[in-house]
């Protein structure tokens, strides 16, 4: 970083010895509707973190290693007190990502939107050596898929958890819940996890052939995003334990499993495909790591079987 917070612009400087042929690889995203549950509950440090999660994690999947990230806060009122609490978390996961928070801009928009209203979006950019380049292009029937685990809701499905948890369930966000050992509105907004350090030593040790985020869309559809024409995946929902607040959403608002797993990410934030050869050091050198599936020739879909634990 060759500039201060502050400057017109940021500049960074790129390592040409380690990358001699890069690739620039960028994301921007947003928080979405979870904003609403931190403003609802006075919690503003955990969404800067989600912001980071959203882009970062979106650009590892095509195996780039994030540089910087940049935010974008707008706010009804400008609140220092609240506005620190944002950008506290948006640092926090820049450190969880092992990038640069370069710069940002924070406007003021009374009128647009209410006082206590706020909105937060990012943008990051990586690099990737060009002949590193993670696009799905190799897999082929027979290759496993692993999971990482999700840390609860992440960025996604809030639209519906609110309708479910507050509007049908009439709980209140203050509420202690003993099957989720926190207030509702502390576990949905637990931070959306960053999988960088995790994936990053995995790619120079092994060959990972496709990789994906799961976002809006949860399994059913974020998976067939990386997949070659021909194949297809067979998930067993019983290959890790799903959240209780899953659980909760799904019962309390009888919601159909196929929806909870096109809407939520059930459990699984973070996806990899590997040949057989590799998965049992990549489950070493990543304890947290599970197979839940394999691929299959098939026609692009994703193929539920088995009952959720």
């Amino acid at each position: 970083v060759l500039t201060d917070l502050g400057s017109f612009a940021g500049l960074f400087a790129l390592d040409l010895k380690k990358y001699p042929h890069p690739v620039l690889v960028s994301g921007t995203d947003g928080v979405g509707t979870k904003l609403k549950i931190a403003i609802l509950t006075g919690i503003h440090d955990t969404v800067g973190v989600d912001a980071v999660a959203m882009c970062v994690n979106d650009i590892l999947v095509q195996g780039a290693e994030p540089l910087f990230f940049l935010d974008y806060l707008a706010v009804g009122k400008l609140s220092p007190d609240k506005v620190t609490d944002i950008v506290k978390g948006v640092a926090e996961g820049c450190v969880q990502a092992g990038c640069a928070l370069i710069g940002g801009e924070t406007a003021e928009m009374p009128g647009f939107y209410d006082e206590d209203e706020y909105d937060i979006a990012g943008f990051s950019v990586g690099v990737v050596e060009r002949e590193r380049i993670i696009n799905g292009a190799q897999i082929v029937p027979g290759d496993i898929i692993i999971g990482l685990p999700s840390t609860g809701l992440h960025s996604n499905g809030f639209s519906l958890a609110r309708k479910v948890l507050l509007e049908m369930a009439g709980y209140k966000l203050n509420n202690y819940l003993g099957e989720l050992g926190q207030t509702l509105g502390e576990a949905m907004l637990v931070p959306t996890r960053i999988y960088v350090k995790d994936i990053l030593p995995l790619l120079d040790k092994y060959e990972i052939k496709g990789m994906a985020h799961i976002t809006g869309g949860g399994l059913v559809e974020n998976l067939p995003r990386v997949f070659p024409a021909g194949v297809e995946a067979k998930i067993d929902l019983g290959a890790w334990n799903t959240p209780r607040i899953f659980k909760m959403i799904e019962k309390l608002g009888a919601v159909t499993r196929e929806e909870m797993y096109r809407v939520f990410n059930m459990g699984v934030g973070y996806c990899l495909v590997a040949g057989e050869k590799d998965v049992d050091g990549i489950l070493k050198d990543c304890p947290e790591a599970f197979i839940m599936g394999q691929i299959a020739s098939g026609d692009g879909k994703v193929r539920l079987f088995g009952e959720a634990k």
